[in-house]
């Protein structure tokens, strides 16, 4: 898929996806390094006080998701993640932060990325790896 057409249409629908509520956003639609972002507010705090692993966690997955995406042809293909590992390394309260998705691995049906979750600082606040599945999509037409 082209990258403009690719963009245009992810814009149209992440106001109707769990980045809308929690003010995701994407920052760099680049498969190589694929950026979102969020500044840290109430929303993203578990009861400590602290950011949320989860939050993380979503970032992370986001990030790879849409990695994964804009390197194949989702006209043929769709993808979905199968596999998240993450680790936090340092507790956030405010600021923002931005998770990053690098491809460790591109096969046919099988995508492995590895991401970092920075600060404002440039402090890792979670690695994380997600591993992606990428598989046809079913045909829509009437069934013989």
């Amino acid at each position: 898929m082209d990258r403009d057409i690719f963009i245009r249409h992810a814009e149209q629908l992440l106001p109707y996806t769990v980045f809308a509520p929690l003010g995701i956003r994407v920052q760099c639609y680049d498969p190589e390094n694929f950026q979102v972002a969020l500044d840290i507010d109430d929303r993203h705090r578990q009861p400590f006080g602290i950011l949320h692993g989860g939050v993380s966690a979503l970032l992370a997955e986001s990030a790879a998701s849409f990695a994964a995406a804009m390197s194949v042809d989702l006209t043929r293909t769709i993808v979905a993640g199968v596999d998240l590992n993450a680790t936090h390394l340092k507790a956030k309260r405010t600021g923002t932060v931005v998770a990053t998705a690098r491809p460790l691995y591109r096969g046919r049906t099988t995508h492995v990325y590895a991401i970092d979750v920075i600060d404002e600082s440039g402090d890792l606040v979670c690695a994380a790896r997600c591993t992606i599945a990428i598989r046809p999509r079913k045909a829509t037409g009437p069934s013989t």
